[in-house]
């Protein structure tokens, strides 16, 4: 269901319950930006089973032997 900013303000518990019970609802502000309220469970199984950042930073792969020295060329003059 769409909702409109002000109406959702006015009906959030009418809201809340109709995300639990019939899904997703969509509130926008002057028909053009919209957020999506959805329950908890829905947002979980959206969201799944992702490792957090610093997880996903720590099984990264190991950069051991790659090479990343900078070139020494100072690149090229140019004339004005």
């Amino acid at each position: 269901m769409n909702w409109q900013l002000a109406e959702a303000k006015n009906k959030l518990s009418e809201l809340f319950q109709r995300a639990l019970s019939e899904g997703p609802q969509e509130i926008t502000r002057r028909g053009k930006e919209r957020v999506v309220v959805l329950s908890g469970e829905e947002y979980e199984r959206l969201k799944g089973n992702q490792p957090s950042f610093k997880e996903h930073l720590l099984n990264a792969p190991s950069f051991e032997g790659l090479d990343i020295e900078r070139d020494g060329d100072t690149g090229r003059e140019v004339q004005m």
